[in-house]
């Protein structure tokens, strides 16, 4: 976890995501408390919990985006889930410690690329070797005085091969290095592990059981002789021997530790699963899903194949729309659980003219991109992206409000003849301004049926 203040965390997230400025700063102190928590001594470091967040806001806001860009920012171990694909027991859906083993799976990967990357340097030199023994075999191994297989003399060559072996080795190893061998074809055996028929002893992990690993245990791995460029052959020698260099147990339990310190879970739609105690109806199973879900974000201890995680520590970010329930709605017990609560804006054309110029990942910069690779040059005027942005409130105020997602249906069908023409047309430089906007979107505008399913 790096060492970040609340407010360089809040500076790096403005520079993805326009507006919410309380859900940043919440997000921020959050993340500041786990590194807090750390400094502490061991007595008192043990009773300090995360505070679990809620934001309750219309879609298309930024609630995911924040909590997604949080964790890549923080390298930690992330993952989110709807909280209506969860289902009590007895009704069809996922059991929700599921989240749990998936975010361990998503920590193991990381750490095993982490663990990669450190030995990439001592990967790429036996990799090197392997490569130079399979343009370059080494010569037949020499027997000494009675012991060839006729029980005499040498079977291979003797010091002066060897010499001019290793010569002819040191100049391969040169060309190797001068990329002058890339074209050249080796062949490799590659072993593949049997592919495992998903799900087919439920239930295993809570008796206890690595079904899984047992299974590869158990049927035969299959080796296969491929052809690859020296390219190619290089890249996967390299991942191979790193993979053998790195401790696999010693990294599994490095991302146990860190899926139970840093790890982050953030379950959308949590207002899917909030109604009012009607006791009958698909409140029942709502309210199922609450009491499943309660453990979990408690704290309680899940069974992994990677070993016991506890989940006391995670930080759980909920999100939801809540336009039909209130977070009221919600059992008393998970509102104890989400004491931060955190209120995103709805956004107004300000924010989208903000959203389409000023983020690293701004759509204009995406879409100016994608149609430079076809060698057209596309500029959007101060006035069109006024328009746009007009546009796209208008659509939302008329229709259903979708938040900033509104503005990926405008620009597509605003860029549709462009980007279909790019490939063909010779004029490569198009500039947009609110004339060419309104030419592309008026029709659409004013037909207020059509609208409805176009934008």
């Amino acid at each position: 976890m790096q060492e970040r203040t609340p407010r360089e965390i809040v500076n790096e997230l403005d520079k993805y995501i326009v507006g919410q400025k309380d859900a940043k700063r919440a997000v921020a102190i959050a993340i500041r408390n786990r590194w807090r928590r750390l400094q502490l001594g061991p007595e008192i470091r043990e009773e300090v919990l995360p505070k679990n967040i809620i934001m309750i806001g219309p879609t298309g806001v930024g609630k995911t985006e924040i909590a997604r860009r949080l964790a890549s920012l923080v390298k930690a171990p992330f993952l989110k889930v709807e909280a209506s694909k969860y289902t009590e027991v007895g009704y069809m859906g996922r059991d929700v410690e599921s989240m749990i083993k998936d975010l361990v799976e998503i920590s193991v990967n990381m750490v095993r690329s982490e663990k990669i990357d450190e030995m990439r340097p001592v990967a790429e030199e036996r990799a090197e070797e392997r490569l130079l023994d399979l343009l370059l075999p080494p010569p037949p191994t020499r027997h000494g005085p009675g012991e060839g297989e006729d029980g005499g003399g040498e079977a291979g060559g003797g010091p002066a091969e060897d010499t001019h072996h290793d010569k002819t080795r040191e100049k391969f190893r040169m060309m190797l290095r001068d990329g002058k061998l890339e074209g050249r074809t080796v062949e490799i055996s590659v072993q593949e592990k049997p592919m495992m028929v998903q799900g087919m002893v439920a239930g295993t992990e809570e008796l206890g059981m690595d079904f899984q690993n047992m299974l590869e245990r158990i049927l035969p791995t299959r080796t296969q002789t491929k052809k690859l460029s020296v390219r190619e052959a290089r890249n996967l020698l390299t991942q191979q021997e790193a993979e053998k260099a790195i401790d696999k147990e010693g990294a599994a339990q490095e991302a146990v530790e860190r899926t139970e310190n840093s790890g982050i879970i953030f379950i959308d739609e949590i207002d899917k699963v909030a109604g009012r105690e009607l006791g009958r109806g698909p409140d029942v199973s709502r309210e199922g899903v609450q009491r499943d879900m309660l453990p979990i974000i408690e704290g309680t201890t899940v069974i992994t194949r990677h070993g016991m995680v506890k989940t006391d520590r995670i930080l759980f970010i909920a999100a939801g729309a809540f336009h039909v329930s209130k977070p009221s709605d919600l059992i008393p017990e998970i509102q104890g659980r989400f004491p931060i609560r955190v209120e995103l804006e709805n956004l107004t054309k300000e924010d989208f003219v903000r959203i389409l110029q000023e983020p690293r990942n701004a759509l204009l910069k995406q879409y100016a991109a994608l149609l430079e690779t076809e060698g057209m040059k596309i500029t959007f005027e101060e006035d069109a992206v006024n328009e746009l942005a007009e546009i796209a409130t208008k659509v939302n105020m008329r229709t259903q409000n979708i938040g900033a997602r509104r503005l990926h249906t405008v620009m597509e069908k605003l860029l549709e003849d462009a980007s279909f023409d790019a490939p063909d047309t010779d004029h490569k430089e198009l500039k947009i301004d609110a004339k060419y906007v309104r030419e592309k979107l008026e029709p659409i505008m004013k037909d207020e049926d059509l609208s409805r399913y176009i934008l």
